[in-house]
Order: structure tokens, then C-alpha cells, then sequence
């Protein structure tokens, strides 16, 4: 496995790592697209991020390939029937889903991957890579925020928001799904919780491989 380049002291850099999965999931418009943005934009967190497939319209604002990969119903559906997918959901009438194989080579390069995707796709991951995946539920502080905030993002029609908060109910059922929840109250706050929680879990020893034979080589040392 290659040398992980998580940022960190030369010893224990040359220790080797398995990748992670960090999957955030929360109700639209509560903050994992923002927050998933700033950690693949900070370079200290050096994150992989998925790029999903879907078959939902390109919005204005979107490039194919940076922010989805936009394919047809046909296409998904040969696609999850080869067993390509590592997991997929339908959300809001579309189909969105991860390659099995981009996962498994960025696992294996020792390589952290960021995943922004809803409770069904978790729990599919969790259920196919338990011991990879570290998972984060972000809550708005309350539903008038929420739809506050769907409002500001002038994207979508009263119609679709209502269905945006009702689904959001739904949702935040399945907080108990995750390992940490965070309250998304300030922006700033929820980044550096969500940045904490990533550099604990990299220190974990069941994610470094190469600590046997870093210990093996100090106890030699004379």
C-alpha cells in the first residue's frame, strides 16, 4: 500500500494507511454541499471527492464531470445491473450513485474520499465497507432556517421546497444511522467540528496497516 500523505510529522508519515470513507449526509439546504466544498478546497485535508452519477437534469451552474456525471435512466440502470455501483438511491424522482471502482482504487492508494450523499446511500456504504466508513449527519437548527436557506438559494419553486422540507423530515429520522451529528448553527463552527472529526479518525489503528511493521522496526533499534 502506498505511503499515506496525510499531512503530519515525518515518522509517522511513513506509516501506511487505508483510506476512509467520510460521508455527509443532511437535508437539503442544511449545509454538507458548503462544507463538502470547503474540505475538498482545503489542501491540509487532502480529500478525494465523489463524483457522483445521476440521472437528474444539469442545473446552470454545473459541469459535468466536477459535479455529477450526468447519464441517462438506460445508462444507470446497465450500470447498476453489472454491479458498477457501490451504492445509489433515488432522491427527488432521479437516481444518483458511486462507481464501485473509483472507491476501491482510492482506498487502496491509502487515499481519504469524500462522500456528499443522502441516508439510503449511507447505509449501503456502511453496510459494503463498515469499517471505512466515517459517517456525519448535519442538522439545520430549525426548520424555519431551513426553509430560510432554500429560499436564498433561489433554485427551486415553492412547490419543490415544500417537498425539500417534507423529505427533510424523513431524513433526520435516521440520525442514530451516524457516528457524529453536528448542529449546522455556524458555518465556520460545523467546518473546523467536521475537519476535528476526520483528523481523529485517521489516528485510529485499524486504518494503519503499516503500524506493525513501524513498531517492529523501533523495537530493533539499538
Amino acid at each position: 500500500m502506498p505511503v499515506s500523505k496525510t499531512p503530519s510529522s515525518s515518522a509517522t508519515s511513513a506509516i501506511a494507511r487505508r483510506g476512509q470513507l467520510i460521508v455527509m449526509s443532511s437535508p437539503s439546504g442544511a449545509g454538507k454541499s458548503t462544507i463538502s466544498r470547503l474540505l475538498r478546497d482545503d489542501a491540509e485535508m487532502q480529500l478525494a471527492l465523489s463524483v457522483s452519477v445521476t440521472t437528474r437534469q444539469r442545473r446552470a451552474s454545473e459541469v459535468d464531470g466536477v459535479h455529477y456525471h450526468f447519464i441517462t435512466v438506460k445508462e444507470f440502470e446497465r450500470r447498476r445491473d453489472n454491479d458498477e455501483l457501490i451504492e445509489w438511491a433515488e432522491v427527488h424522482g432521479n437516481y444518483y450513485a458511486t462507481l464501485r471502482e473509483t472507491v476501491e482504487d482510492i482506498l487502496s492508494r491509502g487515499q481519504d474520499m469524500l462522500f456528499d450523499i443522502d441516508y439510503q446511500g449511507a447505509a449501503q456504504l456502511q453496510a459494503k465497507l463498515p469499517q471505512d466508513v466515517v459517517s456525519i449527519f448535519i442538522l439545520p437548527p430549525s426548520m424555519k432556517e431551513l426553509r430560510a436557506r432554500l429560499h436564498r438559494r433561489a433554485e427551486d419553486s415553492d412547490a419543490v421546497i415544500d417537498l425539500r422540507l417534507e423529505n427533510a423530515r424523513t431524513e433526520m429520522q435516521h440520525w442514530q444511522n451516524y457516528d457524529y451529528i453536528l448542529v449546522n448553527e455556524d458555518l465556520d463552527r460545523s467546518f473546523a467540528a467536521v475537519k476535528a472529526i476526520i483528523s481523529a479518525e485517521r489516528l485510529k489503528r485499524i486504518r494503519r496497516p503499516g503500524l506493525a511493521q513501524f513498531i517492529d522496526r523501533l523495537i530493533a533499534e539499538k
